[in-house]
């Protein structure tokens, strides 16, 4: 199965539902089940802005030390990617399909035009998280 390792806090914003749009400097062909792995560093400064912050807090991870790192935490449907085009005042970001992106959803990714969104669906957090190795790109998990 398809993975792809994102670093903390924004893998554990996916795998608690919170977030529903990793973005992207690539673009990527693959649609279907996606793995969330949580890579192995935190950046520590974004816990501390809000809303990641307090969105984290809601789901009971008051210090940035408690995410789970190192394991894939999350299993979901990468469904569309689609190409930033542009930033608005009005509602944060537009892709080529005509996506409007705001609210914390903006505020959780890089909506930087020419970078790609990756529209997430049926997010479900792991019961077990599995230990793993992350990998740049896309990569393979065998069991």
């Amino acid at each position: 199965m398809k993975v792809l390792t994102i670093r903390q806090p924004w893998a554990s914003l996916i795998a608690l539902g919170e977030k529903h749009i990793e973005t992207r400097s690539w673009r990527t062909k693959y649609r279907g089940e996606l793995l969330i792995h949580a890579g192995k560093s935190i950046n520590k400064e974004s816990c501390m802005y809000e809303p990641i912050k307090s969105v984290l807090e809601k789901h009971g991870y008051d210090n940035y030390e408690n995410l789970p790192i190192g394991m894939i935490i999350a299993k979901c449907e990468l469904v569309n990617c689609q190409k930033i085009i542009e930033l608005d005042d009005m509602c944060g970001a537009i892709t080529e399909g005509n996506l409007s992106v705001d609210g914390n959803e903006y505020l959780f990714g890089d909506f930087t035009p020419g970078r790609y969104a990756w529209i997430l669906n049926n997010i479900e957090i792991l019961k077990k998280p599995i230990p793993a190795k992350g990998q740049l790109s896309l990569w393979e998990y065998r069991e």
